[in-house]
């Protein structure tokens, strides 16, 4: 009997358990003695109201569990450490450590309702992972930077075989973070699915891991949710913390999915931002176009600001990250998509009911005169701030529109879903 799993991402806000640990102990600033880590992995054990101590305690009893050889082990601690384990002075092995600190921390008691069996298919995706990182034998090195050496990958596969998949998947994002191993984004990907299905947070990946991010590209449309003016307005539809809309901007502008290269935020919205500054649309337009989108919430004018005054700040301000995120970024703005022109218009239409007639007017013009996909992300928009139920019949046309202009699978349900089932 084992008790229920918490989904991590309630309970912590990155990194926990041994893999916290092995962490804190890599970033220490000094060699390290035994009270030093007693130190560092009570302050793990504390996190998470407490909760921190059960994984901590359960990890340790996982490794100490594998069959693990002393020198498997030791191999791994050294890795996952940098090397900060204790010194050979103390006279103490990885083994000893590792058994000592599980005195303090104790596995959680094997009480309660069962967890669901799991499947095989997470652990031969964790291990097939572990593989893919694995460098030749032939060729093995313990260099920084490069593959993982064959005892380590063997040791990291007979944890997600003998131990526990959530583990492994930690233990080797450590390993890649202390080895400093550039990840290319493709496995980056799978990381994140695999973090995401034993429920860790997204920091627990992202933080102190080097990405090989492929160049800002506002054609490719790779990223789940909402994007570009459309998602920006989302963040002003309610009250928010930031003292000023500047300020709010600026935390709007630089709030980069976890999968998606640094930057990417910023160029979504300066493509949708240049398309309208420099469209025939009226300030009066594009003043309503905001001021709806945002839910009736913000309204620039109130500021002192014109509609593309405040347009004009906004650029600035995705330069500005852009400048600082991904210099290298050139801005190719992505051809206009008319195919799926009259569909878009027949759906304003059909909404000016709930969005109202001046809010429909304005979306018509963004349509035929700026960018039928922008339009149609605005009005997802504007439905959504009606809460606007939608018929079965609208519901198939909307997918439809949803497929061709590639809007991710929360952008759908987010924005069409939800509208159903009212």
């Amino acid at each position: 009997m084992t008790r229920w799993r918490e989904d991590h991402r309630v309970l912590f806000e990155g990194d926990f358990g041994l893999s916290a640990l092995a962490g804190e102990m890599a970033a220490a600033p000094e060699p390290l003695d035994e009270d030093d880590v007693f130190r560092l992995a009570a302050d793990v054990a504390a996190d998470g109201d407490g909760e921190g101590a059960v994984e901590l305690g359960r990890d340790l009893d996982q490794l100490l569990r594998t069959g693990l050889s002393d020198d498997t082990l030791d191999t791994l601690w050294q890795a996952v450490t940098g090397g900060c384990g204790l010194p050979a002075a103390t006279g103490a092995d990885t083994r000893d450590q590792l058994s000592r600190l599980a005195k303090r921390y104790p596995g959680p008691p094997e009480t309660g309702t069962p967890a669901p069996e799991r499947g095989t298919t997470s652990r031969a995706d964790v291990i097939a992972e572990v593989s893919a990182w694995a460098a030749d034998p032939a060729s093995d090195t313990d260099e920084p930077g490069t593959a993982l050496p064959a005892a380590l990958s063997a040791a990291l596969t007979a944890i997600a075989d003998h131990a526990g998949e959530d583990l492994a998947v930690r233990l080797l994002i450590r390993v890649l973070k202390t080895r400093r191993v550039l990840v290319p984004k493709q496995r980056f990907d799978r990381l994140a699915d695999l973090g995401g299905r034993f429920g860790h947070p997204g920091p627990l990946l992202y933080d102190e891991l080097s990405v090989a991010w492929p160049p800002i590209d506002p054609a490719r449309r790779d990223g789940e949710g909402d994007f570009g003016l459309s998602r920006l307005t989302s963040w002003f539809s309610w009250e928010w913390p930031e003292p000023t809309a500047l300020d709010r901007l600026r935390v709007a502008v630089a709030a980069d999915d976890a999968t998606q290269a640094p930057g990417s935020v910023a160029a979504f919205v300066l493509v949708d931002v240049l398309r309208l500054e420099e469209s025939p649309l009226s300030d009066d337009t594009l003043a309503t176009l905001w001021h709806e989108a945002t839910g009736r919430a913000h309204d620039p004018g109130r500021g002192g600001s014109g509609a593309r005054e405040w347009l004009a700040t906004i650029a600035g301000e995705c330069r500005a990250r852009l400048a600082e995120a991904a210099p290298d970024f050139r801005l190719v703005t992505p051809r206009v998509d008319q195919e799926h022109r009259d569909a878009v218009l027949r759906e304003v239409r059909e909404s000016a009911t709930v969005t109202g007639d001046g809010p429909a007017a304005a979306l018509k013009e963004v349509v035929t005169r700026v960018d039928p996909d922008l339009g149609y992300r605005l009005l997802l928009r504007l439905l959504a701030t009606r809460a606007a139920p939608l018929t079965e019949e609208a519901y198939e046309r909307h997918v439809v529109l949803c497929r061709h202009f590639r809007l991710g699978a929360e952008h759908v349900s987010e924005a069409v879903e939800l509208l159903l089932h009212r």
